[in-house]
C-alpha cells in the first residue's frame, strides 16, 4: 500500500451493532472500527483494528476521521470507549462537537 492509496471505506450495520471496514489493494484483510448503537442519538465506538500489513499508512485515523464525518452528518454523539478512537478524540479538540464528554 503506498501512502498515497485511500482506503475504501463502507459501513455496515446489524441491530444494535456497526462496523466500519477499510480495504486497500493488495490485503485481504480489513482494517475495522466498531461501535454500539446505543439510541438514534448516542453510540460507543468500542474497538480499532489495522492489520500488521496496513500500520504506518494512516488507515485506522481514516476510519476515525469517517465515523466522526458521519457522527457529524447524521447528528449523533460518540462514547470513545475504544482506547485508540479516545486517544486521537483527546488529539483533536474540532471533535468536540461529536465527542460525548
Amino acid at each position: 500500500m503506498s501512502e498515497t492509496q485511500s482506503p475504501i471505506i463502507t459501513l455496515s450495520t446489524d441491530g444494535t451493532k456497526g462496523r466500519y471496514a477499510a480495504k486497500v489493494d493488495s490485503i485481504d484483510e480489513p482494517a475495522e472500527l466498531t461501535f454500539s448503537i446505543v439510541n438514534e442519538s448516542l453510540i460507543i465506538a468500542d474497538h480499532t483494528a489495522v492489520p500488521d500489513t496496513m500500520r504506518g499508512f494512516g488507515v485506522g485515523m481514516a476510519l476515525v476521521e469517517r465515523l466522526i464525518e458521519d457522527a457529524r452528518r447524521k447528528q449523533v454523539k460518540i462514547i470513545p470507549l475504544c482506547p485508540y478512537v479516545k486517544a486521537q478524540s483527546q488529539k483533536h479538540p474540532e471533535w468536540s462537537d461529536v465527542i460525548h464528554s
